[in-house]
């Protein structure tokens, strides 16, 4: 059973950095699709970025385009974001999430199964 654990959530004030990262366990072979979604208070969880294996490709939220960067360790079943130029908006519990054997990018919610118990990002002004 695939389990992911995230680390690198923190309090920071506006404009400056933190880096999240996501390791999996529990699963032979590579994970596909790993990707960082988030949930403020009362908002719906969305896409942040997410990454595919298969071919490389990202997806970036337009909110954060420019700004952050997923990065993904194959060997270690490991993803990243780095995230930079942080303002108060992106203040929010963050959760990774993976699909072991996506045949695509995934962006959505629906398309992850398994998730991270998630970290917080606090942005002062």
């Amino acid at each position: 059973q695939v389990q992911l654990v995230e680390s690198g959530g923190g309090s920071v004030q506006t404009g400056g950095s933190l880096k999240l990262s996501c390791v999996g366990s529990g699963y032979t072979g590579t994970i596909k699709c790993m990707g960082w979604f988030r949930q403020a208070p009362g908002q719906r969880r969305v896409g942040v970025a997410t990454i595919y294996d298969g071919d490389k490709r990202r997806y970036y939220n337009d909110a954060v385009r420019g700004r952050f960067t997923i990065s993904q360790d194959v060997a270690k079943n490991t993803v990243y974001l780095q995230m930079g130029s942080l303002e108060p908006e992106d203040t929010a519990t963050y959760y990774c999430a993976a699909d072991p054997s996506c045949l695509s990018l995934g962006t959505e919610v629906y398309e992850y199964r398994i998730w991270g118990q998630g970290t917080q990002v606090t942005v002062s002004s």
